[in-house]
């Protein structure tokens, strides 16, 4: 009946792309889920393509960097689904690129709340329920930055960034509970913001390489990152709960490494020392 029956997930800017793509793949599993976006239009188009399929959903317009609306998504899905087993935290923007001497500082912000307050206001107010039952998974999405900096991408990278820090942050607080927190890369991924980026020129003008790739069509299909967030969300890696996988990882051997990743500290955002 799938690996996660009748577990209630909220996947945030579930409206489109990968956000759509791990709704579709959740319910496939047999969660009943909560898709929330800004875009009315889009929700319950997903609404529509999961029940199309047999199974359970309903939308919720609401903005991450609206505390209140997010509060007020909660106890709807929790009135009309049940407490959330699974937070899956997509939405995203990118809205600033270039120099960060050009950067417009209000789009940069919007950018780094969106990325950053957003997965805070869910985060906040999902726990609260897994702590009272003992149990959870979230997967915050993260991306670029992450692993590294990323010129001409200053908002975007440094919330990114910033919010893998918030994860591992997050773990270390509830891991005695028995909620799991994770970070996951989707890779490099055609998505409609970076569809938005490319018909501005931005995308030619600053990341040529990655432009590149995606005129080779070397990028990595949505289907991908759905795969992963459906590994994380059944719990196949929770005893490496607090990291960061992404799309290129090969579960089988990570998880043959589990030791040595846990004694190293590694798949985490560290500053090592010099020995």
């Amino acid at each position: 009946m799938g690996r996660l029956r009748d577990q209630v997930a909220i996947v945030t800017g579930g409206g489109r792309g990968i956000g759509r793509e791990i709704c579709t793949a959740f319910a496939a599993e047999g969660a009943r889920i909560a898709v929330m976006a800004r875009t009315e239009e889009q929700v319950f188009e997903t609404v529509r393509q999961i029940g199309d399929k047999g199974g359970v959903a309903i939308g919720v317009t609401a903005d991450v960097t609206d505390l209140g609306a997010v509060e007020s998504m909660v106890r709807r899905v929790e009135s009309e689904l049940g407490l959330a087993a699974i937070l899956m935290n997509n939405a995203a923007s990118n809205s600033t690129q270039g120099p960060a001497t050009e950067a417009e500082p209000v789009a940069w912000w919007r950018d780094v709340t969106t990325n950053l307050l957003g997965p805070f206001h869910t985060c906040r107010t999902v726990l609260q329920g897994m702590l009272r039952r003992g149990r959870g998974r979230i997967i915050n999405m993260v991306g670029a930055g992450t692993e590294g900096p990323f010129a001409y991408l200053s908002g975007y990278a440094s919330s990114k960034a910033a919010l893998m820090s918030l994860t591992e942050t997050l773990d270390l607080e509830v891991r005695e509970s028995g909620v799991k927190v994770f970070a996951m890369d989707p890779g490099l991924v055609r998505t409609a913001m970076n569809e938005a980026v490319i018909e501005s020129g931005a995308m030619k003008r600053w990341f040529p390489r990655i432009h590149d790739m995606f005129e080779q069509g070397q990028d990595v299909p949505t289907t991908s990152a759905a795969a992963l967030a459906v590994e994380i969300a059944s719990g196949r890696l929770d005893e490496l709960h607090g990291r960061l996988f992404g799309v290129d990882d090969n579960l089988e051997v990570v998880l043959a490494k589990k030791d040595r990743i846990l004694a190293e500290d590694l798949k985490t955002l560290r500053i090592r020392e010099l020995t």
